[in-house]
């Protein structure tokens, strides 16, 4: 079966990356959540930390899911892993216009993998890591936006913060 990536920061795994994750695994039986290394980005997680969050929070999902860390260019990735796509949550309008035009750039390095785009669901369209990363730095509640796993490494990184 065709093993599909689906790449992202994921800084924090959102219930908006977990909707999309499980509508992946509707159309594919493997899927690797590629976290990827972003030193240009100032995550709060870092790539270890990342990585076993999606882990905990895909685990009851099954077998399907791998989730791996990754630096470089994701189309050397999917070539690495033989993988046939690249699976693009797409949220709003806004997110559509950089996820195209990286869309054709990947096509151009790697003609062979496809890139595919995928909405959550309605109740998640608005969420974003940025969303999430925002509350928490205000000490709002996050429970609503990310899943258990999450919150608890979120109040631990808090409780560290403050000593």
């Amino acid at each position: 079966m065709p093993l599909v990536l689906y790449p992202g920061t994921f800084d924090p795994f959102t219930y908006g990356h977990l909707d999309v994750l499980e509508r992946t695994l509707r159309l594919f039986e493997e899927v690797e959540v590629t976290v990827a290394v972003n030193t240009s980005k100032d995550t709060l997680f870092d790539a270890e930390e990342r990585v076993a969050l999606a882990r905990e929070c895909a685990e009851h999902l099954g077998d399907g899911v791998e989730v791996a860390r990754f630096r470089g260019l994701l189309v050397d990735r999917a070539k690495e892993r033989g993988a046939v796509a690249l699976v693009r949550g797409l949220r709003q309008v806004s997110d559509f216009d950089y996820e195209f035009r990286m869309a054709f750039a990947n096509r151009k390095l790697a003609p062979e993998v496809e890139t595919i785009f995928l909405t959550p669901s309605e109740e998640h369209t608005f969420v974003s890591s940025t969303v999430v990363r925002d509350v928490h730095r205000w000490d709002g509640d996050v429970s609503k936006f990310v899943p258990p796993p999450v919150v608890e490494a979120m109040r631990r990184k808090r409780a560290a913060e403050r000593g």
